[in-house]
Parts: structure tokens; C-alpha cells; sequence
């Protein structure tokens, strides 16, 4: 796996080349130097995360709070 670092400068100028680094590896975006946001492919995001089978799993889910989750009216 190869970790790729790129500024917040570098990826506005060239976001072609973090998705394609992001293929390799997490790909470390900085802001004013210090590491702020981490580019994953969808695949290692889907593997990192693990997968939600149930609604339940889902609402208990880090986050799930701040989700709106529209239900239809009976």
C-alpha cells in the first residue's frame, strides 16, 4: 500500500491525480501543512467501515445522529 501526500493546493490543481493514488492507497490531504482529510477508494472505505446489514446497525452507526432519515406518512 502506498500512502500518498498531497496539499489542499495540490488536489484542487489535480484531483485526477489523487483518485488515481487513491487506487494505491490512502492518499493524506494537508492544510497548511498538517494532515486535515484522508482519500480513500470506495473499495477500502467499504472494507475500513465494515458492512451494515440492518437499519439497526446503520442508526447505531458513529454519526447516525446528525441523519435525517425522511419516513413516509400512513
Amino acid at each position: 500500500m502506498t500512502v500518498t501526500m498531497l496539499s489542499g493546493r495540490e488536489l484542487n490543481q489535480d484531483l485526477g491525480r489523487a483518485k488515481r493514488a487513491a487506487q494505491a492507497g490512502p492518499v493524506i490531504i494537508t492544510d497548511r501543512g498538517r494532515p486535515a482529510h484522508v482519500l480513500l477508494s470506495f473499495d477500502e472505505y467499504k472494507r475500513l467501515s465494515g458492512k451494515m446489514r440492518t437499519l439497526g446497525d446503520m442508526l447505531a452507526a458513529p454519526g447516525a445522529d446528525d441523519v435525517d432519515l425522511p419516513l413516509p406518512r400512513r
